[in-house]
This record gives C-alpha cells, sequence and structure tokens, in this order.
C-alpha cells in the first residue's frame, strides 16, 4: 500500500472514532465529572503511547530537542487544557449530535490558520467553504430559538479553533518525529498541566479564587472517584480509542496526505456522528440539524475537493512535450 493511500485509510478510520467520541463521553456524563474526564482521558492515552514512543525514537536514534518540547508543552496545554475543557463542557451542556457537528467546522479554521501562521494558500472556494459552515453552525444552534444551549455551542465553536490551531503548530514537528511521538508528548503535557490546576482547586484559597472568577469546575474536581466496574469499559474506550489511538490516526492523516486531504476526516464525520447518535442514545435528527449536515457537507466539500482535483491532475496527466527548437526543425 503507498503512502498516499496508507494516509485515506487513516483519514476513514480517524472519522469513525471520532465520530463515536461525544456518544461515548456521554455514556459517562453524571458518572465523572466533566474536568475528570478530561484529564483521564489524555493521562491515560499518553501513558498507554509512552512505551511505543520510547521504542520508535530508541530505534530511529533520535530525541526531540529543546524547540520541540517547547511546541508540545504549548500544544498539549491549547489541545487538553482549553480546547478540550471546551469540549467536554459543550457536550455536558448539550446535544452530543450537535456538537460533533461544529466541531468539525475546525477544518476550514485550520486553513485560514495555516495561511496566517504558516503561509499557506488561502483561495477563494476556503472563503465561501467558512461562509456556508457559519450558516451551519448556525442553523443548527438557531439562536432564535433557544433550542440548544447557546453556551453549548459557543464552547464548542471556540473548542474547534482550538483545536485547529493544535494542528497546525504541530503540522512541523509531526513531520521531524511523527504522529506517534508528537501525540504521546502533547497527551502527557497537556494532561499534566491540567491535571496541576486540577490538584492546585482542592486547595481552599486557590479553591476560592477559581470560584471567584467564574472557573468553579476547576474546583474539588475528583481524580479517580467514579472508577468502577460498570463504568471501566467505557472509560478505557475513551481514553485509548477516542483519544490515544484516534489523535494518533488523525496526526498520520496530516503526516501522509496534504492538509487539505486530511480536513476529509470533518467532512466524514458531520454526516456519521449525527446517524450513530440516532442508532445509540437516541437522538433524533431534527429538520434543522438536517439542513446544517448539508451545509457542512457542502463547506466541506467546497473547501477541500478543489484541491483533491488539483492533486489528482498533477499526478495522473502528463504534461505535453515541448516542440524543438526552430533551429531543430530545420
Amino acid at each position: 500500500m503507498n503512502k498516499k493511500r496508507l494516509g485515506y485509510l487513516y483519514i476513514v478510520l480517524t472519522a469513525i472514532i471520532f465520530s463515536t467520541m461525544e456518544i461515548m463521553l456521554k455514556q459517562v456524563h453524571g458518572v465523572f465529572a466533566p474536568l475528570q474526564i478530561t484529564v483521564l482521558r489524555f493521562l491515560v492515552g499518553g501513558l498507554a503511547l509512552l512505551p511505543l514512543t520510547l521504542t520508535t525514537l530508541r530505534r530511529h536514534g533520535i530525541f526531540p530537542e529543546r524547540s520541540a518540547l517547547r511546541t508540545w508543552a504549548l500544544t498539549g496545554l491549547l489541545n487538553v487544557s482549553l480546547a478540550m475543557v471546551l469540549y467536554q463542557m459543550a457536550v455536558t451542556y448539550t446535544k452530543a449530535s450537535a456538537v460533533a457537528v461544529i466541531f468539525s467546522s475546525n477544518s476550514v479554521f485550520f486553513l485560514f490558520l495555516a495561511f496566517l501562521l504558516l503561509g499557506e494558500t488561502v483561495r477563494r472556494n476556503n472563503i465561501l467553504a467558512l461562509a456556508l459552515q457559519l450558516a451551519a453552525i448556525l442553523v443548527i444552534v438557531e439562536p432564535w430559538n433557544a433550542q440548544i444551549d447557546p453556551l453549548g455551542a459557543a464552547f464548542a465553536i471556540l473548542s474547534s479553533l482550538l483545536f485547529a490551531l493544535y494542528s497546525v503548530l504541530n503540522k512541523r514537528t509531526v513531520v521531524r518525529y511523527g504522529a506517534l511521538t508528537v501525540t504521546c508528548f502533547c497527551f502527557l503535557f497537556g494532561s499534566l498541566e491540567l491535571l496541576t490546576l486540577l490538584l492546585l482547586g482542592h486547595l481552599a484559597p486557590i479553591a476560592s479564587f477559581y470560584e471567584s472568577i467564574g472557573l468553579s469546575i476547576f474546583a474539588q474536581v475528583p481524580i479517580l472517584a467514579g472508577i468502577t466496574t460498570a463504568s471501566l469499559p467505557y472509560l478505557a474506550y475513551i481514553c485509548l480509542i477516542n483519544s490515544a489511538a484516534g489523535f494518533v490516526c488523525h496526526m498520520k492523516a496530516v503526516e501522509l496526505t496534504s492538509a487539505k486531504e486530511a480536513g476529509l476526516i470533518f467532512f466524514i464525520k458531520p454526516a456519521l456522528a449525527p446517524v450513530l447518535a440516532l442508532i445509540i442514545l437516541g437522538e433524533a435528527i431534527t429538520a434543522n440539524m438536517a439542513l446544517g449536515i448539508v451545509l457542512f457537507l457542502a463547506g466541506s466539500a467546497v473547501s477541500i475537493v478543489p484541491g483533491l482535483i488539483e492533486t489528482y491532475r498533477a499526478a495522473h496527466i502528463t504534461p505535453a512535450p515541448k516542440a524543438p527548437p526552430r533551429d531543430a526543425q530545420d
């Protein structure tokens, strides 16, 4: 299997794994505190990846440079302590299917952040895609009817933006060190940073401070409570499949294909996740949800398909031979 086909396999695997994430988090809602499940999924996921990561680094005779470690400390903070905290809060406040669709807007955020930070080209079709995805968010959220909690929707949008930033900032290091290493260290840095904030929240003065600035969700958060034989299978799936395997597959997709092609993950997810939520959770697909899915798919298609066509043409169309110079013809 060549590199490109393997990359497409990772895109499909990631889309399937990510499409079950909101559903599994909803299954443990009320069993674990929102930030408890967040820190556990990345800490356990990072520790599970660590032995294989160290073996891989040793086999290739490389060790991450300080600049890479600083990048992963920053991106771990962005992803775990910010994006995924907001993501978990979004799932708590509103429907899992709505969060799944809104979060998929990160594919377009990624393109614009790549333009600002990496100098990648943004075309008119990308701007049209952003407009379509913003329209999809408005249709799904329906702020005029308040059927979906607007605070939950806002958390999902911010989470999507920060996840896109996490992906862009890791683009260079994933080429140098590989998806496994980047995911492992980002998980460990991010979970330890979040764990520090949560442990500080058990101190009365810090807990009072959190509450005074509206961050009571960080105060007195249990770390191990709720882990029972009944909840352990769900926790294991969330930590090892949704988090560890899902994020490694995502980084492999970015590594083996282009940024535009890796965006196909969030072209598949908005259509698949609501269907899975209907089957597993019984969450109905309403008319506005169906319209929002169509707009998301249209936005993703407008954003991604032109790049795929260009890639195909470059790989399969042979340039016409140049005409010989006139002197040679004579």
